[in-house]
């Protein structure tokens, strides 16, 4: 699971900014929209709520929002932002922390369950989220499918984002389902590095998590047009369900 050592003020001052393409309204809005629906008049838990990306704008939209973050340098830069300090969050990892109240949904986006880095911890956040839904309440998340595929026999690295200043390599540990997220950039002629340690994993699996935690799968899409899951999907936001009694 990260913490400040992976998302520390460095590089919570300059997230916003690095990940701008996901802070576009053209990315946003078709998360909220699904998010809104699921939501209903409840109550939405983000797990990994980071600088409010997704939470802001939903919480505009009138869900009540709360959240659950280890790194305390992005939750200070979310509250920084207008409307940010009317969010709650409770600092901690999200497989195991718990809040007051009860959720009609909860989510995580942006490939968030995969800084679980344990089997054992990604468990424990579907059991951790099914004790704080309602009864018919939701579970979702958005995560890439893994890249197993376009590995090279034999070798272990894959480029993932080639440009002028920044690199992005993705190196595998396929026995261990580990994967090492190696960022580089040039800042003021230096080169800085920073690698995020993740545990990839399948949708297969994620359903069994579920089912653990007495979850079953409602819907599972290719995107968040509601597009369908296919054999060459990139990635999937699958929504699991609380049984209602």
């Amino acid at each position: 699971m990260h913490d400040d050592g992976h998302f520390d003020t460095r590089v919570a001052a300059r997230y916003d900014e690095t990940s701008a393409e996901m802070f576009d309204p053209a990315a946003v809005d078709p998360v909220l929209a699904v998010l809104v629906e699921l939501a209903g008049a409840g109550r939405a838990l983000e797990l990994g709520i980071g600088t409010g990306r997704i939470a802001l704008p939903l919480s505009q939209r009138g869900v009540p929002v709360h959240g659950i973050e280890l790194s305390k340098a992005m939750v200070a830069k979310l509250h920084e932002k207008p409307g940010g300090e009317q969010i709650g969050v409770t600092i901690g990892d999200f497989a195991s922390t718990t809040v007051d109240g009860r959720f009609s949904l909860a989510y995580l986006v942006f490939n968030t369950i995969m800084n679980l880095t344990t089997q054992a911890a990604q468990v424990a956040c579907f059991s951790n989220v099914a004790a704080h839904l309602e009864p018919g309440g939701c579970f979702l998340i958005e995560v890439g499918v893994p890249d197993l595929r376009r590995l090279p026999p034999g070798e272990t690295v894959r480029a993932f984002h080639v440009g002028e200043t920044t690199w992005g390599f993705d190196e595998y540990d396929v026995a261990r389902q580990g994967l090492i997220s190696h960022h580089f950039e040039i800042l003021g002629g230096s080169a800085e590095r920073n690698s995020i340690p993740f545990r990839y994993v399948w949708p297969s699996e994620l359903d069994l998590m579920a089912l653990l935690a007495g979850m079953r799968l409602r819907e599972r899409w290719s995107d968040w047009t509601r597009e369908p899951f296919t054999s060459d999907s990139r990635k999937h936001v699958s929504v699991w369900e609380k049984p209602a009694s």
